[in-house]
């Protein structure tokens, strides 16, 4: 698989001429545990689950729809998508974190150490999580194609 994917997720297991490494994030200067460390991958599952949920109980409290017709339903779930996205993009972009990443105790962060992620960062980054996959795959730093494009690892904060 790191043949088809090394292009964008440098650093897999077995890819030839990478480099070796204890712990994910450890090429990146990242420690091992702790504050600091690359988030595991049930804990940013667990964060995205939280959020998808609070933006839909958010979304419910401004639309309106019946449960039996399927258009109203798929209308809302469209809303609650942009809902997702324009929360995500902000939080992301402004603090480093959205409600499930806060409630996780993790923060988005720049690789190269510089300070927040940016708007311009969190879009892409945001619509690649949208995408799941790109996501789902990560490296061998814990990355997936969201993190490595925008230069972002999510870390923990305790």
């Amino acid at each position: 698989m790191s043949r088809v994917t090394g292009s964008w997720l440098s650093g897999g297991v077995g890819e030839p001429g990478g480099v070796d490494q204890e712990w994910p994030g450890e090429r990146l200067g990242l420690p091992k545990d702790g504050p600091g460390a690359v988030a595991g991958r049930g804990a940013r599952l667990g964060a995205l689950l939280v959020d998808f949920v609070l933006t839909a109980l958010a979304t419910s409290l401004f639309v309106r729809f019946d449960a039996n017709d399927t258009a109203q339903m798929q209308q809302f779930n469209y809303i609650a998508l942009i809902v997702w996205f324009v929360l995500t993009v902000v939080m992301i972009g402004l603090f480093g974190f959205t409600p499930g990443k806060l409630l996780f105790g993790l923060r988005a962060v720049r690789v190269d150490g510089s300070a927040m992620v940016n708007l311009l960062r969190a879009i892409p980054r945001t619509l690649l999580t949208a995408l799941v996959v790109p996501a789902a795959l990560a490296d061998a730093d814990g990355r997936g194609l969201h993190d490595k494009v925008t230069g972002t690892v999510v870390v923990r904060t305790r």
